[in-house]
């Protein structure tokens, strides 16, 4: 099985400076089902930085010399063949000229998270289809992994969004649950027509946020403003629009 896993691997998930060394099957706890606890069946893939590689600097991501190594970690990757699948490795403590004594960059990670940055892609996608709850049972994960990687989708988005042209917004709330209600604002243009922010609640200090995020000189091009007449939302326009 180890051949043909680290082929499959090396072509799907490379990791520069880093080894597939070995494959094992393992079991963890899995839940309880009727006050029993059910063992699962799960895949543990133990990897090793390649040896005439130096590992890199989790800060300035230079080339550094081994200090010591920490305890080995699990980091929870792609389910293969319907079974949790577990990146297993010791990370090393590099000896940087510039930084200092810090744990080495790995490329696989998501800092402490205990995901790879390929699994929380994963679970960001499915979480667009059905409930976090549900993903997070499916794919014998958590729902703080879920939650952290919807995070991380919508962060990495929103860091690359394209806010130039925008002359038209849209503002308006939505009932959320019991008592709560959501603010949401649009770009409204003709031809492009999507939504830009979401925020909680829907009081000043909840669209104000959206122009601190949006930034002055792009509200100063702001020409058409269609809101709900909520009182809150009028005087934070009428102050940064």
């Amino acid at each position: 099985m180890h051949l043909a896993l680290k082929t499959l691997l090396n072509r799907v998930e490379p990791l520069k400076g880093f080894v597939y060394e070995s494959s094992r099957i393992s079991t963890a706890a899995g839940g309880r089902r009727g006050g029993l606890l059910v063992r699962a069946a799960r895949i543990e893939i133990c990897l090793r930085a390649h040896q005439s590689t130096l590992g890199k600097c989790s800060q300035c991501l230079r080339p550094a010399p081994g200090y010591d190594r920490l305890a080995e970690r699990c980091f929870q990757f792609v389910p293969l063949w319907g079974m949790a699948t577990w990146f297993v490795y010791a990370p090393r403590r590099l000896e940087c000229a510039q930084c200092g004594i810090h744990v080495e960059y790995l490329p696989w990670a998501l800092g402490k998270r205990p995901v790879t940055q390929s699994f929380a892609w994963f679970l960001a996608s499915w979480a667009k289809l059905l409930s976090w709850q549900v993903v997070s049972r499916r794919f014998q994960t958590s729902w703080e992994s879920v939650f952290r990687s919807v995070e991380m989708a919508v962060n990495w988005g929103r860091e690359r969004m394209d806010l130039t042209g925008i002359s038209a917004l849209g503002v308006d709330e939505i009932y959320w649950k019991k008592g709560k209600f959501l603010t949401l604002v649009y770009q409204i243009n003709q031809g492009m027509k999507r939504l830009l922010f979401v925020v909680e609640n829907r009081q000043e200090q909840s669209l104000r946020a959206f122009f601190v995020w949006f930034g002055q000189e792009r509200s100063a091009l702001i020409e058409f403003i269609c809101s709900d007449m909520w009182k809150p939302y009028l005087n934070v326009i009428a102050r940064h629009a």
